[in-house]
């Protein structure tokens, strides 16, 4: 039998062991043909409510266990990973709609994940501090509980895996809503490998489903921590009832990321980087190159090479040849992006490439002669749009650059030494100097700020057990202490 054999999990929901889901059962589809892939159970309020319970219970004797039997776990789970890694990037296809390349990078990834959340559960989690008192005095990290993961449709395997897999190596059990139209690839797969992995029953719990689902495992009781990856209008949704019932809450948000051409920079090499920043996954990332802020000496002939670059790309289904580019992920989305170019285009931009679409298929696009006020610049487009601005001095730069409501990731490509000084500038999470905006590893801590999250990271070790666990002081004394009363 296959990892994703669908005869395990059609019509089912995995809640310590497949069974039918309260809200039925819906088509998976690949959003390259418009076909069916199987059917997956939907989750409703009850089957959250047994399973945050289920959890909690379980989640306790997780807690107590030796390190040693949590490390091999989660090892076993990444050779899992690695043992079925064609079948894993084969779904990443066609239900995700992604290129081979980025599948791959997508099962690697994951079976990383894995084996550097191992190392957590045996990595030092407390301090010794000093004490006024005659007593020994400690700071100590102890498993959060339950953990709610809500995760996109984007990197479906990489952002349910990147809080999944800490949490349970940390001692916690966790509650994972993957995107419904990801559903098998944000949620079966992790169910299936830490099911082959030994894990026991109660510790992951897979709820798929749309916003009442998710409601859900943000305000079950048992819920200690939410670790949300997503768009910022719900990520606000989600802080603000997080606050009123005292969870801590990780958001890692939207993002409109821009690309800093330098003077005397490389324009082939920096073009090439641009268009990969900006039509990777069909721009459909949080770190995608959302705005090119290019020197006025090198810009006509970036918008030029960047144009040419876009209309060479192949767009198609990426499970019947090779392609750039596949389809966007669904009707609502394309409807967007189509729209915002549209509107862009409207208030005097001018169309360098692209800008059409067969079904889901949309072209890489450029768009030149932009200003900051218009549509596909000013928002996050989420397609595989590049909108082309000029600048005359760094300082200008750093004022565009910055003039984003979201701080994700910015690239800078040119001179290291001016490179630095506009990094030390410009308020974001990340900074790629001499590379584009998409970047990520399993051992770096990943986050942004403002309207791209509330300053939370993931990756590594000191942000990942910050992230899955709460620090408990405890104090000890040869005998008991004296008290004047």
């Amino acid at each position: 039998m296959t990892l994703l054999d669908p005869g395990v999990w059609t019509g089912k929901i995995f809640d310590g062991g497949w069974g039918p889901g309260e809200g039925g059962g819906y088509d998976v589809v690949e959003p390259a043909t418009g076909g069916s892939l199987g059917v997956l159970g939907q989750a409703g309020a009850a089957d959250v409510a047994r399973s945050a319970a289920t959890a909690a219970a379980a989640q306790r004797d997780w807690a107590a266990r030796p390190y040693e039997e949590r490390a091999a776990i989660l090892r076993r789970a990444g050779r899992v990973f690695e043992e079925h890694a064609e079948e894993i990037r084969g779904w990443l296809v066609r239900e995700a709609g992604s290129i081979p390349g980025k599948a791959e990078l997508e099962a690697h990834f994951a079976a990383n994940l894995c084996y550097e959340a191992a190392a957590l559960a045996s990595h030092p989690q407390g301090l010794v501090l000093p004490s006024a008192q005659p007593r020994w005095s400690l700071a100590r990290r102890r498993p959060a509980g339950v953990v709610s993961v809500i995760a996109p449709f984007n990197f479906p395997l990489i952002l349910s895996m990147r809080s999944v897999a800490p949490a349970l190596a940390l001692g916690n059990a966790v509650l994972l809503k993957p995107d419904p139209r990801t559903a098998v690839c944000g949620g079966v797969v992790l169910a299936r490998a830490f099911q082959e992995a030994g894990l026991p029953e109660g510790l992951l719990h897979l709820l798929p489903g749309g916003k009442d689902v998710g409601e859900a495992v943000v305000e079950a009781p048992e819920v200690r921590v939410v670790s949300f990856t997503g768009s910022t209008r719900a990520g606000r949704a989600i802080g603000e009832v997080c606050g009123r019932l005292l969870k801590r809450v990780h958001l890692e948000l939207g993002g409109n990321n821009a690309l800093i051409v330098l003077p005397g920079a490389d324009v082939p090499k920096a073009v090439s980087a641009g268009a990969w920043g900006s039509f990777l996954h069909q721009g459909q990332i949080c770190m995608t190159t959302g705005r090119h802020l290019v020197h006025e000496s090198l810009h006509e002939e970036y918008v030029a090479a960047l144009a040419d670059k876009a209309d060479g790309l192949p767009v198609g289904d990426p499970a019947a040849g090779p392609v750039a580019l596949g389809p966007i992920i669904d009707e609502r989305q394309l409807a967007h992006v189509d729209g915002l170019v549209r509107d862009t285009v409207a208030a005097g931009a001018r169309l360098a490439a692209g800008g059409t679409h067969e079904g889901l298929f949309y072209r890489p696009t450029v768009l030149a002669g932009v200003t900051p006020a218009m549509p596909a610049y000013a928002q996050e487009v989420f397609g595989p749009v590049a909108p082309v601005v000029p600048f005359s001095t760094a300082d200008e730069a750093i004022a565009l650059a910055a003039d984003s409501e979201y701080g994700l990731s910015l690239g800078i490509l040119g001179d290291v030494g001016q490179a630095m000084r506009i990094a030390d500038a410009v308020p974001t999470g990340l900074v790629h100097i001499n590379d584009q905006t998409v970047n990520d590893e399993p051992v770096v801590p990943f986050g942004g700020l403002a309207a791209s999250g509330n300053g939370s990271r993931f990756g590594g070790p000191d942000a990942n057990i910050e992230a899955f666990t709460e620090t408990q002081w405890v104090t000890m004394r040869g005998e008991i202490a004296p008290h004047p009363f």
